[in-house]
């Protein structure tokens, strides 16, 4: 049985693309994108006649409703082949204006409802600002569920928590990176790998929290370096992964061991915290890579939002 089998035994295997041609040959159950993944996918030859004909079909509107149309799109493509979900993100410039971001989360909502897609198919990414966190507070009450993205400490994980979000995605690999490049030249590859690797510790962390204290928030690890970052979080809820990592799990046939356990969460000595918008804001301020890896990752996510902007209005 090959690596990516035997992972789907211990965890939920999503595909993180969107390149939904690649899907099928690695049945994941569910399915992230975002604006960079969208805008990768329209440069090639396969998907810009979707744009394209998105784009012709709704001529003259607002450019921000062509764009969640033309995500849109690629969402109902993306669940023709996958049996779950799909992950829409809400525009990243948005991540500190709550009320703007339940608007056009609304707006995708019903753009999936009116083609036929329950909204229990659709996960609503947003980023894990404060902000993000009380939109998502609004949007579960509601009935709509929300993939908290950009997640890299603790605090954001607790105030997802207790918003009551369906998923986070704390991001692994952007840990990792930010680690290696403060050690420099002190950095030890062979130390930090596996259970060590810092991105690996910090989702194990908020994998235990959330288990020890039953909240049922899904701890859904992201952005992977390396397989071996993959296999070290065997036991996550979910692991969202590249197609490149995905065909290398399947190209592999050595043993893959559980390495996250609820019954082993539950008994570690954690203890519960809690946030309000001045704790939490000093919490996340006082986590140095935290802070840094949110901002440039909303930075990131904008300017590839307002890339796909000017490629739609060249098209229009």
């Amino acid at each position: 049985m090959n690596q990516l089998d035997q992972l789907k035994q211990f965890t939920t295997i999503v595909a993180d693309t969107g390149n939904f041609k690649q899907l099928a040959q690695f049945a994941p159950r569910d399915a992230t994108t975002n604006p960079s993944l969208i805008l990768k996918a329209v440069q090639h030859a396969d998907y810009a006649p979707l744009l394209a004909d998105t784009v012709a079909q709704f001529k003259g509107w607002p450019i921000e409703e062509v764009v969640d149309q033309v995500l849109v799109r690629f969402g109902l493509e993306i669940l023709k082949i996958v049996p779950g979900r799909v992950s829409t993100e809400v525009d990243a410039r948005l991540s500190f204006d709550c009320a703007a971001s339940v608007a056009r989360a609304h707006r995708i909502v019903t753009l999936y409802e009116a083609a036929g897609i329950p909204r229990e198919r659709v996960l609503i990414k947003v980023a894990s600002t404060w902000e993000g966190i009380q939109a998502a507070r609004i949007l579960e009450h509601e009935g709509i569920h929300c993939n908290l993205t950009l997640l890299f400490s603790l605090c954001q994980a607790v105030a997802c928590g207790d918003a009551s979000v369906t998923l986070i995605s704390p991001f692994v690999g952007r840990i990792y990176d930010w680690h290696k490049k403060a050690a420099g030249g002190a950095w030890d590859e062979a130390a930090n790998a596996g259970a060590n690797d810092p991105g690996v510790r910090s989702v194990a962390q908020i994998y235990t929290y959330y288990k020890k204290f039953g909240i049922d928030t899904e701890v859904m690890g992201a952005s992977f370096r390396n397989t071996g970052q993959v296999l070290a979080l065997a036991g996550c809820d979910l692991l969202t992964v590249s197609p490149e990592l995905l065909a290398a799990l399947q190209a592999s046939e050595a043993p893959v061991a559980r390495m996250l356990d609820p019954d082993t969460a539950m008994a570690s000595s954690v203890h519960a915290l809690t946030y309000n918008e001045s704790t939490f804001r000093y919490a996340l301020n006082d986590d140095a890579m935290a802070t840094e890896k949110l901002a440039e990752g909303i930075r990131a996510f904008a300017a590839d939002a307002a890339k796909l902007d000017k490629m739609i209005q060249t098209l229009s």
